[in-house]
């Protein structure tokens, strides 16, 4: 039992740390490489990512990382050290956080990006990029230090369960 603990320990380790890079590359390089783009580009490169990251390689690891803290919460309940419990509550709580800004804020974003259509006949790009952009990327930070706490939160968990 403590070869499959310490195994969904590190399975919910990389996943987690996956994420966090993810939101970590978004916050540092791709939107603010974008800001300088025009707001044509901005709006069809975001619509572009968008539809690409739906995909499955994406979802194993976005998702995958919840059920494996999850697991690996579970299994550490019925036999493992309390204090490594409790290091993944904390993971679970801030990754569990960052999937309810996800959904409720970044995910509804991207989807009303996607509604405004074809960039090159927009009318007004300058204001479909001023209704997204701010707001996406102030949540996307906070889903990048969510994660990224979440992650910590495994390591040390990880380091206690050693």
């Amino acid at each position: 039992m403590a070869v499959l603990r310490t195994a969904t320990l590190i399975g919910a380790v990389l996943l987690t740390g996956l994420s966090a890079g993810l939101f970590y590359s978004y916050a540092c390089s791709v939107m603010p490489g974008l800001a300088k783009a025009d707001d044509r580009v901005f709006v069809e490169t975001m619509q572009r990512v968008n539809t690409a990251i739906l995909n499955g390689w994406f979802m194993l690891s976005f998702l995958g990382a919840l059920l494996l803290i999850a697991a690996a919460g579970l299994l550490q309940w019925r036999g493992g050290d309390r204090t490594v419990l409790l290091w993944i509550a904390a993971a679970a709580v801030l990754y569990l956080a960052m999937l309810v800004i996800t959904g409720a804020v970044n995910v509804p974003l991207n989807d009303k990006l996607a509604a405004a259509g074809d960039p090159r006949t927009l009318a007004d790009p300058a204001a479909v990029r001023a209704a997204f952009e701010d707001t996406w990327v102030r949540w996307n930070l906070v889903r990048a230090v969510t994660s990224t706490a979440a992650f910590g939160c495994l390591i040390g968990a990880l380091a206690r369960a050693a």
